[in-house]
């Protein structure tokens, strides 16, 4: 008769068996992301995409097996926290030799909190903290390259692309080098540097995102600190330099919280995000392991930079500027630059959506290329705060309006499922408050914004102002998704001509509209911007007016077509891809 397990043999067993299903994620993780070469060089775009879409499953996937295997494992003791406790003590002990130790621990609170279905945190049995306040073991390879003074700056370039191997055919290399160490050159000059660069520090792997390929780092001269980024375009002509970007903005907005995930492979995540920041030293941490693909590690940031904030400060939620929505209520904290926003329990009319049609728009727009236009929003379940850290309409707001998700438990506020995302001006405040020249920018940027929606198959739904924002880098985004659909699943129409004079002043439609029936043409009755943003939208977007803009990208999408987006401006570009070669739609820059 076999003898029983005692505590610390089933602690040793979990911990192993838990540590066993995170390296099977991290294997999966990177061998997907290590595919992204091969599709960038063979112009795999469509393998790409959908690889894109597979790396997003496996966490949840990988999980789900590991809680049932646990569950199975520790039986009727599976909820037993004294047990739980010695289990995160021994995993603790096994990642302290592990490079991917941080990410190792977001996911051992991934197993506990659905085992627990945890309210708030519980440091017995979760990382709330990191147990490694720094890096419990040494790289054994530096995340960066570097690369000394070379005799010219055409001659770095060409050092650097050299040491970046790419298995595909270079259209013009001599050509490209010249271009991008010119537009170097101009930059030294402009910001008063040495005409030489000192010294380039790169990451160590090529960043893969769309049909684009970027080197990232940075270059000194002097005493100066430049950001710098390769952009690589891949075409039947072959590889190409497509853009050299030494601007700080440039490079946050290419790691923007509204961009799909790059695929980069690096051994050690903490190093990579720690030298990317000192490149964009504004970018949250969390952020930045969002843009490489670890966004549930960023989702831990993120919650772990909250509760430092909380802890620091006296602010208390309040509700968020802008109007009011029927479907969510939107609130933050004064001087924290992300907004928490709750699903009501009920929709006034016309809203015909559910739930679980919210949440469901919420998986897709984190799954869809979001091209710079959408919030990425992240996902949190059983927050919880001290009542007293509410203003008191908004609480009250909340335990009225959204009782399915909000309950009071003692002086205790439990939101049983929220999604956090950055806080941006609302548009329709923005129009009104912005100086005239930014308002017009944004107003013909929120055309862009649409367009852009439309190549990435998305119809926004609804095209009011309020459901738009403006970053701190000006660019105007969507964060409302009640309504969002499929671009493919619209069918545009144009509006039948009316009968007679009782069609034309009737409050009904005097011919049959289907559920899924669009009519772009009413856009402009409905569009707010007034005054010259109104006509600078107008002379640059009418097209938006027409049935033909957007059936153009239905057929499109329907043909299984991968679109590129640029994540920067045409001034950017050293040489534009051959036309005819490939569609790529750029509307945020006309």
């Amino acid at each position: 008769m076999s003898q029983p397990l005692t505590d610390s043999r089933i602690a040793n067993l979990g911990a192993r068996a838990i540590h066993q299903a995170f390296t099977d994620y991290m294997a999966a993780f990177g061998e997907i992301t290590a595919r992204a070469k091969g599709h960038f060089e063979t112009r795999n775009w469509k393998a790409m995409q959908a690889d894109s879409g597979d790396r997003l499953d496996i966490y949840r996937k990988i999980v789900d097996q590991c809680t049932k295997a646990v569950h199975d494992f520790l039986g009727d003791r599976v909820e037993e926290q004294a047990l739980w406790m010695s289990i995160k003590a021994v995993y603790s002990g096994i990642i302290a030799g592990q490079d991917e130790w941080e990410l190792a621990e977001t996911y051992f609170n991934s197993i506990t909190r659905r085992i627990f279905t945890t309210v708030g945190v519980d440091p017995k049995i979760e990382f709330v903290d990191t147990d490694f306040e720094t890096p419990p073991n040494q790289p054994r390879s530096p995340v960066y390259k570097t690369y000394e003074r070379a005799e010219s700056t055409r001659k770095l370039i060409e050092t650097i692309l050299d040491d970046f191997s790419l298995d595909a055919y270079w259209d013009n290399p001599k050509a490209d080098t010249e271009i991008a160490a010119d537009q170097i050159s101009r930059k030294l000059k402009a910001i008063g540097a040495l005409r030489v660069v000192d010294r380039a520090e790169l990451a160590g792997s090529i960043f893969f995102r769309g049909k684009a390929a970027y080197l990232i780092g940075r270059i000194f001269s002097g005493s100066h600190r430049i950001p710098f980024v390769i952009t690589l375009l891949n075409e039947d002509r072959g590889v190409f330099i497509h853009a050299v970007l030494t601007e700080e903005t440039d490079v946050s907005i290419l790691l923007s919280f509204t961009h799909s995930y790059f695929h980069v492979v690096t051994d050690r995540p903490y190093d990579l995000v720690r030298f990317l920041s000192l490149i964009v030293p504004r970018k949250r941490v969390a952020e930045i392991y969002i843009s490489i693909g670890h966004n549930k590690q960023g989702k831990t940031e993120l919650f772990r930079d909250l509760l430092g904030y909380i802890e620091t400060s006296d602010d208390r939620f309040e509700f968020a500027r802008g109007t009011e929505g029927m479907v969510m209520i939107v609130f933050t904290l004064p001087g924290y630059d992300m907004v928490f926003k709750l699903i009501r329990d009920h929709f006034a009319r016309p809203k015909k959506s559910t739930r679980d049609d919210v949440r469901e728009s919420y998986r897709l727009v984190f799954r869809i290329d979001r091209a710079g236009r959408l919030v990425d929003a992240q996902e949190f379940e059983f927050l919880q705060f001290h009542r007293d850290r509410f203003n008191e309409d908004l609480l009250n707001t909340l335990l009225a309006e959204a009782s399915e998700t909000v309950s009071l438990q003692g002086e205790l506020v439990v939101i049983r499922h929220a999604y956090m995302e950055r806080r941006v001006i609302p548009l329709n405040i923005f129009v009104k408050e912005a100086e005239e020249r930014a308002v017009l920018e944004a107003a013909i940027d929120y055309g862009n914004a649409i367009k852009d929606l439309a190549a990435t198959n998305i119809f926004a739904g609804d095209f009011l102002l309020k459901n738009f924002g403006v970053t701190r880098h000006g660019r105007v985004v969507f964060y409302d998704y009640d309504e969002l659909c499929p671009l493919v699943n619209c069918n545009f129409r144009t509006m039948p001509p009316s009968r007679n004079d009782d069609d034309e002043f009737s409050a009904e439609p005097w011919y049959r509209v289907d559920p899924e029936d669009i009519f772009p043409e009413e856009f402009e009755t409905f569009l707010e911007l007034t005054g010259e943003a109104r006509a600078a939208f107008l002379q640059y977007h009418s097209d938006l007016f027409q049935p033909d803009f957007w059936k153009s990208f239905q057929i499109r999408h329907l043909a299984g077509e991968v679109i590129h987006f640029f994540p920067y401006p045409p001034g950017k570009r050293l040489r534009n891809p051959r036309p005819g070669s490939e569609r790529v739609w750029s509307a945020r820059y006309v």
